[in-house]
């Protein structure tokens, strides 16, 4: 796993999981802290043995750009989250659409119609072409800079999905199903927002768990969906990419359960 900061993330223990699942007890999945700057020179130095990586922030951008071979996805979004080892070099994947997607399916959330995003960063460009793919035909854009959602506007113009930009002060969110990423320093803004009964909240976060927007949900009475079972379903899919083999969700579903029960 590629990223800065990287000790408190729970991707080790899934993969660790899977991997033992099936057998394969001579692979071995290591957290590196590693800046974006550093990327290029990093994988240009490891040997076949290494046959792919995780990668969070703030290494996504720099993925795609050092990436041999680009996915349309990772292309789209010019963020990667997964980096596979093939012939000549490395391939750029992006899991983080299908770990958001699945989530809001397993809740409950099938297809969806208009939709909020709070934030306007990597993770929420993936948000909108999850939420695009269950049929959103009007995405909410609530950030705390309108002129920062530049590039998430991009996205949806290329998916020809409108959007709808607005300001976080003072916002009213009545969609339906909504998702979070806004990170924790500004979990006091969307916490305060004026939440309703029936509304589905998707927060990226997962620790610490629960945030005050899920707190504040949940009191309003609406649904909650944590970033645990995004972290839970992208992790799925990276596991199937760099083994190629089925992922065993119920293994890994136990280690993630087990790891959220102790904190």
């Amino acid at each position: 796993m590629l990223g800065r900061p990287v000790s408190h993330s729970l991707s080790p223990l899934l993969h660790r999981a899977a991997y033992a699942a099936l057998g394969l007890d001579d692979w071995r999945y290591d957290a590196l802290d590693v800046g974006a700057e550093d990327l290029p020179d990093l994988l240009a130095g490891l040997g076949d043995e290494w046959c792919g990586f995780s990668v969070t922030m703030p290494c996504k951008q720099a993925a795609v750009d050092v990436a041999d071979v680009v996915e349309p996805l990772p292309r789209l979004l010019h963020a990667a989250n997964t980096l596979i080892r093939q012939d000549g070099g490395w391939r750029a994947e992006n899991t983080d659409v299908a770990g958001i997607g699945t989530a809001l399916q397993v809740a409950g959330v099938e297809s969806v119609d208009r939709v909020a995003v709070l934030g306007a960063g990597g993770t929420a460009a993936a948000a909108a072409v999850a939420l695009a793919s269950l049929g959103a035909r009007h995405i909410d854009v609530v950030v705390r800079e309108p002129a920062r959602a530049d590039d998430l506007v991009r996205v949806l113009d290329v998916l020809q999905v409108p959007v709808t930009v607005s300001r976080l002060e003072g916002a009213v969110v009545d969609a339906p199903v909504v998702v979070s990423t806004v990170p924790v320093a500004g979990q006091p803004a969307v916490s305060a927002l004026p939440w309703r009964a029936g509304q589905t909240v998707l927060d990226v976060l997962y620790a610490p768990w629960p945030t005050p927007l899920a707190e504040r949900v949940t009191a309003a009475g609406g649904t909650v969906i944590g970033g645990a079972e995004v972290l839970f379903w992208q992790a799925t899919v990276q596991v199937e990419l760099m083994t190629g083999r089925p992922a065993p969700i119920a293994e890994m579903r136990r280690a993630l359960d087990a790891a959220l029960a102790r904190d």
